[in-house]
């Protein structure tokens, strides 16, 4: 792919060979003709794209450390990559401040022609997938509990119908960036910026406070919110879900002593409450196990679903089969605990067309048990 554009005086060609894929050899051609910044005009096109792809992510984040986080590699790895694009280009890129780094002007106009290089570089990955068969990978992103409790279970058997699929599910409480190819679909609690992709709330997630029957047993049942201060609470907080809203309910208290165990992950929570650490919110497509058992405080929270993905990979069949699917596994008319309103527990079947969610936790105590006693063996 190759793009060509001018500032400031040099003429610059892009050339792409994709992320993760390497870019072509660097050419320059000097000119002693200066330009208005008052360095001298030449042709650049890129030696590695993955020096362009440290630019734009230490641009957008604004810092070595979270674009290091975002590209998963150390910040001396980004530090030398900067180095190298400085070199190549010829430009001063960042300068240093307290809060990060910031752009030069320089270095402002190289972000819009490295920004278009990249759209230009997805554009002819989408094209290199159209293809028409059922075959192939689709990687789809996911929160940690709706990808573990609810999508995994029933995602065999999809595979298991059609066997040339290689589904890889990311699960994260990170939203993964569809735009930019870190994922085919995403599953996600909060909308996406990009205005190029397509976004379908496809359901509405319930949650509210539970508790395993052992933990009611021994502290008894809160009477109401203000009964909560009394009693241990578990505490999930991590991108898109803050599951209390601990300052809200409890203004001005400390955590030390109340909360007993803090996670950011979905199946920690989950086995946290079910092993009696204390009172903590789940969703309600939980409804009623063994495990856990609602609890009646007149609280509970709310959060939309959205299906995202772009127009261009709706295309391909293999990933409209699986957003098809995804569409109708969180249909609120098949499953009422995704509808719009919020329905408790006790008045929600336990399962639905044969699909108990019960079931599915009890059998994970099961296996759970089950490998207990190999242990002891």
């Amino acid at each position: 792919m190759r793009q060509s554009g001018v500032h400031a005086g040099r003429a610059v060609e892009l050339y792409s060979g994709g992320p993760n894929q390497g870019g072509h050899a660097l050419h320059r051609s000097r000119s002693t003709k200066p330009d208005s910044g008052g360095y001298a005009a030449e042709s650049v096109g890129l030696r590695n794209w993955e020096n362009a792809r440290a630019f734009l992510e230490v641009a957008r984040g604004g810092s070595f450390r979270s674009a290091s986080q975002k590209l998963q590699v150390s910040v001396n790895t980004l530090r030398r990559q900067i180095g190298e694009f400085e070199a190549e280009t010829g430009l001063k890129l960042f300068t240093r401040h307290a809060d990060g780094v910031r752009l030069t002007k320089e270095a402002e106009r190289l972000l819009a022609v490295a920004k278009r290089m990249e759209s230009a570089s997805f554009d002819m990955l989408r094209a290199r997938n159209l293809d028409h068969k059922l075959r192939g990978e689709v990687r789809l992103s996911v929160t940690e509990g709706l990808g573990t409790y609810w999508i995994t279970p029933r995602l065999v058997e999809l595979q298991q119908s059609f066997p040339g699929l290689l589904i890889d599910m990311q699960c994260s409480m990170r939203p993964a960036d569809v735009m930019r190819l870190e994922s085919d679909i995403g599953l996600q609690l909060t909308p996406p910026e990009a205005r190029d992709l397509r976004v379908v709330k496809i359901g509405r997630v319930h949650a509210m406070p539970f508790a395993s029957p052992d933990y009611l047993a021994r502290h008894g049942h809160p009477r109401g919110l203000h009964d909560l201060a009394g009693h241990r609470v578990v505490l999930q907080v991590s991108e898109q879900i803050d599951a209390l809203g601990f300052a809200r309910l409890f203004p001005g208290m400390s955590q030390v002593g109340l909360v007993s165990i803090r996670t950011n992950a979905s199946s920690t929570h989950y086995w946290a409450i079910a092993k009696g650490a204390g009172i903590g919110i789940l969703p309600t497509y939980i409804v009623s196990t063994k495990t856990v058992e609602p609890v009646d405080v007149d609280l509970h929270f709310s959060q939309d679903i959205y299906l995202v993905y772009h127009p261009d990979l709706a295309k391909i069949p293999r990933v409209r089969l699986v957003i098809d699917w995804l569409v109708e596994t969180f249909s609120p008319r098949r499953y009422p605990w995704f509808a719009d309103d919020f329905i408790h527990p006790r008045d929600l079947p336990d399962g639905a067309e044969g699909l108990s969610l019960a079931a599915l936790l009890e059998a994970t105590n099961v296996s759970e048990k089950n490998n207990e006693l190999r242990t002891k063996e």
